[in-house]
């Protein structure tokens, strides 16, 4: 059984919203992500510590961090 969900990457000032599936399984360490969604996840966290906006876009949504002054 898998499910989709969204990770938030995280590096320096801006986050991308990646689309993954978590794998269930009875008996195993579950849930679980599969080779290719952490492949995934890693790419799109060295593509945004690299400021290569680019790539990390291919696999979701890219925000900007700003601080909020009160």
């Amino acid at each position: 059984m898998t499910r989709k969900v969204n990770k938030l990457v995280h590096e320096g000032k801006y986050v991308a919203e990646v689309s993954v599936e978590l794998i269930d399984e009875p008996g195993a360490w579950s849930p679980y992500l599969s080779i290719e969604d952490v492949e995934k996840l890693e790419t799109v966290k060295h593509a945004l510590r690299n400021g290569d906006l680019v790539t990390a876009a291919k696999y979701g949504h890219v925000y900007e961090l700003r601080p909020v002054t009160t």
